[in-house]
């Protein structure tokens, strides 16, 4: 039987200083942390991080994108010798993977990734990812890394996600962090403060937003802190920070690669006729669609909304966003066939 995937991600803050400094205490930490879980779980680390690191060697840091890349640069294998440094001690190799969008969106890379990554697990290796932003195109970026977790997470078909952060867990109204979470639904959503940490892209909605669409095609997913004694060990045990209990899915593996091909490349909003055939298990046709939004070829994968902005699935649509454009006004065609269509 094969052991079970485990991703977890680190997000700037929880490992750096306000001085973007990466602290050893941490790192040392994590090492102890996935070490001990090592031989029950097949493990992705999904660190930021490097621009933090790097941006002290960028003169006049303003934050620019070209001035990220260069952080990114300098701070990637800084990052990575200390985690080799303390990953050594337990006799764990790492291999830094640095991936881009298309390693998703594209079926082929995607399926090359994935046995690539097998060949680590099989040999004792754990893979520490992030994303390659040196060369990655600023309108094919992912927004943050709680969006290339949740893609390994649902592409690799892990079984828990755990997505750590300076506060320690999901809180209600009152501060306090919930310990357990059965749905996403309204109430939770209102619970989300908007706020972001200095060094970080993303904030609780990113987490949450991720979170949802991650628990909704099986995945169990848990938002932590780092400061307990054995944080991920507790996670899984229902004993550090929040865990959002996963939905029922039964989606094949081609469905799943699907779900994790290109949340934001773009998106198609529907009516509620179209919304409802999807429901339903059904094709998608332009009548259907009420607005494009993005940029993106026939054969590539978009999101799907209903006009209450909610996200309903994605698909892989069999033409590109100007002809979709024009069969909204013009035309009633094929803009998805049900086969490459997974409704959330």
């Amino acid at each position: 039987m094969q052991k079970p995937v485990l991703v977890i991600k680190l997000g700037t803050a929880v490992i750096t200083n306000d001085e973007g400094v990466i602290s050893h205490t941490i790192i040392k930490k994590v090492a102890a942390g996935i070490a001990a879980l090592f031989e029950t779980h097949r493990v992705v680390l999904v660190s930021s991080g490097a621009v933090g690191s790097g941006k002290v060697y960028i003169k006049n840091y303003k934050g620019s994108i070209t001035e990220r890349k260069a952080a990114a640069a300098v701070g990637n294998p800084l990052l990575i010798q200390l985690y080799q440094k303390h990953f050594s001690k337990y006799d764990i190799p790492v291999a830094q993977a640095l991936c881009e969008r298309h390693h998703f969106s594209n079926r082929f890379q995607f399926v090359q990734l994935k046995e690539t990554f097998e060949a680590f697990w099989q040999n004792g290796i754990l893979p520490i990812v992030n994303e390659n932003d040196l060369v990655s195109n600023v309108e094919l970026k992912f927004s943050d890394n709680d969006e290339l977790a949740t893609l390994i997470a649902v592409g690799f078909d892990a079984e828990t996600l755990i997505i750590c952060t300076s506060v320690g867990g999901f809180m209600d109204d009152a501060g306090n962090i919930m310990p357990r979470v059965e749905k996403i639904d309204s109430k939770v959503m209102g619970y989300v403060q908007t706020g972001k940490s200095s060094l970080g892209l993303g904030g609780m909605t990113s987490k949450l937003t991720f979170t949802r669409l991650a628990t909704s095609l099986g995945i169990k997913v848990i938002i932590c802190g780092l400061n307990r004694k054995e944080p991920f060990a507790e996670a899984l045990t229902n004993r550090n920070g929040t865990t959002f209990e996963p939905q029922p899915s039964n989606l094949k593996a081609r469905q799943k690669w699907l779900a994790s091909g290109s949340i934001t490349l773009g998106t198609l909003a529907v009516d509620k006729g179209a919304a409802k055939a999807l429901l339903q298990r059904r094709s998608l046709l332009t009548v259907g669609v009420t607005h494009v939004q993005g940029k993106f070829a026939a054969g590539e994968v978009v999101q799907i909304k209903d006009e209450d902005e909610n996200i309903l699935g994605v698909a892989k649509v069999k033409l590109d966003a100007n002809a979709i454009r024009d069969g909204i006004s013009k035309r009633n065609v094929l803009a998805a066939h049900a086969d490459d269509i997974v409704i959330f």
